[in-house]
């Protein structure tokens, strides 16, 4: 959901052979949440972290499939402490699991000069566990299988006499055991510097639910798995290639406003490496 995983030639899909491949560590932590009204309220300190792989290939200059793998995911709660007499009030939890898998594939509409349009169909699998813990709230999936249709856009252009690139998506997410479908899209513009070794880019996401799902919305602590969450995020990303194959990433992204989500910045650091 918060994850970033694209490098300067990602607008493009990956020609035969080629791939991006990343290992990533993702954290979001927070104290607050937006409620199903838009309103900011407390909550215990809560978080997520996870370890993951992020893939794509190209199986033809038209065809690349992708996949994101949360291999490890940690769903955690703080001591509640006093700051007055500084005992322990509750204690903390953790549950610890395999996350939702993330199973897509790309195809090539168009491409024409520095444009170029495809689509994509991605299967979220419900790997992760809906109801971890000793309360059922220490979640690391949401227990849905959702199938996400998505059209993509690039473009490269110049300003100030220095290159750029641009890329959006608009998508619909059709999403099963009584959650509300979603309408997803994103912006995202970046350049290189230094031959290319190093990328600076900035990037928005949005995902609007149709609340035509019957599950309760409603989540005490917040969460990134309910039913109805809603956002806007902004962020961004440095990358850098050490070599011709490998390099280092880090990256930020926060929710502006939102609809039951955690109103917190998450957090995330990866090793890439480009198969050529």
């Amino acid at each position: 959901m918060f994850t970033c995983q694209f490098f300067t030639h990602a607008q493009w899909l990956e020609k035969k052979g080629n791939g991006y491949f990343k290992l990533s560590a993702w954290s979001l932590e927070a104290d607050q949440h937006y409620t199903n009204s838009g309103k900011i309220d407390p909550n215990a300190t809560r978080g997520i972290f996870n370890l993951n792989l992020y893939g794509k290939y190209g199986l033809s200059d038209n065809w690349n499939v992708i996949a994101y793998i949360p291999f490890f995911v940690k769903s955690y709660q703080n001591h509640q402490v006093s700051s007055v007499t500084n005992e322990t009030l509750l204690e903390g939890e953790a549950f610890n699991s395999f996350g939702d898998m993330d199973l897509g594939i790309e195809y090539r509409l168009f491409k024409k000069s520095k444009h170029a349009f495809s689509t994509t169909l991605t299967l979220g699998i419900p790997s992760g566990d809906s109801k971890g813990g000793s309360d059922g709230s220490y979640q690391t999936g949401d227990g849905e299988f959702n199938q996400q249709l998505r059209f993509n856009a690039g473009t490269s252009f110049s300003l100030f006499k220095h290159s750029f690139y641009g890329k959006g998506y608009l998508g619909f997410n059709n999403k099963t055991n009584n959650f509300s479908d979603e309408v997803k899209a994103g912006l995202e513009v970046g350049t290189s510097f230094v031959g290319s070794k190093l990328l600076l880019l900035l990037r928005s996401n949005m995902v609007k639910s149709l609340k035509n799902g019957s599950l309760n919305a409603s989540n005490n602590n917040g969460s990134i798995f309910a039913n109805n969450v809603e956002f806007i995020s902004i962020g961004g990303e440095v990358a850098w290639k050490f070599t011709k194959k490998l390099g280092v990433s880090l990256g930020y992204h926060s929710a502006i406003s939102g609809k039951v989500i955690y109103a917190a910045p998450s957090y995330e650091a990866g090793l890439f490496y480009l198969l050529k």
